[in-house]
């Protein structure tokens, strides 16, 4: 009991140090980029006075600690200040946008996953075979070209070349509005309505994203999983069972995945994370109205509480699935505890 009071209190500290950190990192972020918010939202055409004015209103020529502090404040009461943009609270513009994110980085890892387990575990069975170096050729492409190069060669090839998959956005424009938001996860949304055209419309729309995500995502998990499979494959009890007749598919389902179970579902969660995080070139290529696009949308005009808003989230989202995956990986695997 008390080790796990101690446990509790040395993450409860972590976490809260690291949330400050954070908010230490966004809210100098936003005062020393070269941007005036109180320009950006009087307008170019402003006369100085009126910039002073909204200066003074946002509390801008207040010393950085009481500012900082003021910060604190706003972000506790979960005021996350307004967006110049749309003129909407950013914390309901978060709401709005980060279902379209969640469905999208969701649909990725599932993809992913399905493929990257089986595909990893085979190329360890087949270590140094044609398929295995084929394998890790795929997986180095995946890892070594940037989401931009391989997104705009996915829309010419599939989009432009074959002709095989929708436009940007979300969904077409017949469907657009047809579905009354309930969840936010369009696919779901359509589902509960029963509108099966706009439930294939939006799978259309969200295969050709979601497909570049898993791959990128897939080109870290698979040769992670095929190095734990190896690892396992060389133990003593795989050997032993083995030597009784099992095969090596059977051993390694049977004796190795459930030892590395842990290790492999904390691995997948952080990429769960990375997926998360790393849709903001993919929505802005694919205009997927997500938080990625919104961040970037934001910085081009300068809507500096959209972006530190934006941010934090992000920033705490990665820090909650990190934690989660260290609870899971202890949860399955005891060693990690």
């Amino acid at each position: 009991m008390k080790r796990f009071a101690v446990a509790a209190a040395n993450a409860l500290t972590t976490i809260a140090g690291t949330i400050l950190g954070l908010l230490l990192v966004t809210f100098f972020i936003g005062r020393i980029m070269p941007i005036d918010p109180a320009l950006a939202i009087a307008g170019d055409h402003a006369s100085a006075s009126a910039v002073a004015a909204i200066r003074e209103q946002l509390g801008l020529d207040q010393p950085l600690a009481w500012q900082f502090m003021s910060y604190l404040g706003k972000i506790g009461r979960g005021d996350f200040g307004s967006s110049v943009m749309t003129s909407r609270p950013v914390l309901e513009d978060l709401a709005r946008f980060f279902p379209a994110t969640f469905e999208l980085a969701t649909t990725a890892l599932l993809i992913a996953t399905a493929i990257a387990v089986p595909a990893g575990i085979w190329a360890a069975l087949q270590q140094r075979s044609t398929w295995d170096r084929a394998f890790r050729a795929v997986c180095l492409i995946g890892q070594s070209f940037p989401a931009f190069f391989l997104g705009m060669l996915f829309l010419l090839f599939f989009y432009v070349r074959l002709g095989i998959a929708p436009g940007s956005g979300r969904s077409g424009v017949m469907f657009d509005g047809v579905v009354e938001p309930v969840t936010g996860l369009l696919m779901v949304d359509t589902l509960l309505e029963r509108n099966w055209a706009a439930f294939l419309d939006s799978a259309a729309h969200i295969a050709l994203p979601a497909s570049l995500l898993a791959f990128m995502a897939l080109s870290v998990l698979a040769p992670m999983i095929r190095a734990f499979i190896l690892e396992t494959l060389s133990t003593e009890y795989m050997t032993a069972a083995l030597a009784k007749g099992l095969s090596p598919v059977q051993a390694v389902t049977r004796h190795g995945l459930p030892n590395v179970a842990g290790k492999l579902i904390a691995m997948i969660v952080i990429a769960y994370a990375n997926l998360l995080e790393g849709a903001l070139v993919t929505e802005t290529l694919f205009s997927w109205p997500g938080i990625g696009k919104y961040l970037t949308t934001s910085l081009l005009n300068a809507d500096m509480n959209a972006v530190l808003g934006t941010t934090l989230v992000i920033g705490l989202f990665y820090l909650a699935l990190n934690r989660a995956a260290d609870v899971c990986g202890a949860l399955v695997d005891p060693r990690l505890r």
